[in-house]
């Protein structure tokens, strides 16, 4: 998220917090990917903002649930690593179209990070963060929350939806 990156560096007394939000959590069933809803949105919309951002990106042919992977980034922000393995997650799902809801993915990537891939895969069985993964989940329906991204300031104004640099300035300076 290059407008995330670019604001937590000219904007040094805000602090970026990263929350986990399941867009399909159970018993939702899970949508087609390859479906022409999709297909259509990544053509007109994804594609050219991507192409537009710089930014490597393939349209994903599974949309997975993600609670795993969002126990497995708690864990990894405990191990100082959340940045790394948030960007590695990215990576698996939007460039190399892994199921990012199996454990396996979550652990291979923190082995390639060098991480105790171990102590992940212990961490996901005892759902050792699953508490913090569902208390995001309900901060953000209190806050009406229903998509991703979401941009939140103070807890007081927000926005959805990918956002340039201006405006996530622009929702910092509503809430100084």
């Amino acid at each position: 998220m290059p407008a995330i990156d670019e604001l937590a560096e000219s904007e040094k007394d805000v602090e970026i917090v990263w929350r986990a939000f399941e867009l399909r959590p159970e018993p939702e069933p899970l949508p087609d990917a390859t479906s022409e809803f999709f297909t259509t949105m990544w053509e007109n919309s994804i594609y050219p903002l991507a192409e537009n951002l710089g930014v490597k990106i393939k349209m994903p042919t599974l949309k997975p649930r993600s609670r795993i992977a969002h126990e497995a980034a708690k864990w990894a922000q405990s191990q100082g690593k959340f940045d790394q393995f948030r960007d590695g997650l990215f990576r698996a799902y939007f460039e190399k179209g892994e199921d990012i809801e199996q454990k396996e993915s979550a652990v291979s990537l923190a082995r390639d990070l060098g991480l105790d891939a171990e102590s992940l895969s212990d961490s996901l069985k005892q759902e050792e963060f699953l508490a913090m993964v569902l208390a995001d989940e309900n901060a953000a329906a209190g806050l009406g929350l229903n998509g991703v991204p979401a941009f939140i300031a103070n807890r007081q104004s927000g926005m959805m939806g990918i956002q340039s640099l201006e405006n996530l300035k622009s929702l910092v300076a509503s809430i100084r």
